[in-house]
């Protein structure tokens, strides 16, 4: 058996009862460092644990495939949700086992994000930029999304400077692209705080400087008005 897991945000708090279940009964955990670390209090005494950096990602889910074609219980821990920013990782692990495995759904920054910031995925789009490839068809996807008066819910590249995409990168891009430099604009970095780290306009984004552990939030200039019945008469 091999499962893909979803970890949640970087708090164990926020895994599911099921992800839960499955580590500690795992006969093998694997993941990236970091992320092991969230869940290392779940991971059985028993267990052979599998670290990887995105360097030796290859190599160590090659061991992982090895272990669960010889019918071990193999368990690999993603950071967020899958689907949200870690498809890409999906892909290396079935490309590592030969064949499609299941994966359980986890919490992802972007919907703690949402619930935060009070903003509602029907109104909203994500983007992640936190990929390997051509980064350009998912820049010129949100300078649509704004110009189509929805929020964007962004995750950054943080990698090395030649190709990193961060907020105000971001900002700089969609100014240069005619976005109004108007729009409310948030820079969350701790969420499990109640309030954002830094707020403001797009264009004062653009100056402003954070760390590779953020994800932001660009409103839309023209909130959708509430669907709900009118409030009754006093």
């Amino acid at each position: 058996m091999i499962i893909c897991i979803g970890a949640g945000p970087g708090d164990v708090g926020y895994l599911t009862q099921r992800g839960a279940q499955l580590i500690r009964e795992a006969d093998v955990v694997a993941g990236f460092d970091a992320v092991l670390n969230v869940v290392q209090s779940l991971i059985p005494a028993e267990a052979h644990v599998i670290g990887m950096a995105y360097r030796d990602q290859v190599a160590q889910l090659d061991e992982v495939a090895r272990l669960h074609h010889a019918g071990k219980r193999c368990v690999v821990v993603f950071m967020g949700d899958i689907h949200f920013s870690g498809f890409q990782y999906l892909e290396r692990v079935e490309r590592a086992c030969g064949h499609p495995v299941e994966s359980l759904p986890g919490i992802s920054s972007a919907q703690i994000l949402a619930s935060r910031a009070k903003v509602c995925f029907d109104e909203t789009t994500f983007i992640t930029f936190h990929r390997r490839g051509d980064l350009d068809p998912f820049k010129r996807h949100l300078v649509h999304v704004l110009q189509d008066q929805r929020n964007a819910i962004v995750i950054p590249c943080p990698w090395d400077a030649a190709r990193s995409f961060m907020p105000w990168h971001i900002a700089a891009y969609l100014l240069e692209h005619g976005i109004s430099p108007d729009h409310p604009t948030e820079v969350w970095e701790n969420l499990t705080r109640g309030e954002a780290e830094w707020h403001g306009s797009l264009l004062e984004c653009a100056s402003h400087t954070c760390s590779d552990m953020s994800i932001m939030l660009i409103r839309t200039l023209a909130p959708m008005a509430s669907q709900i019945e009118a409030a009754p008469a006093p």
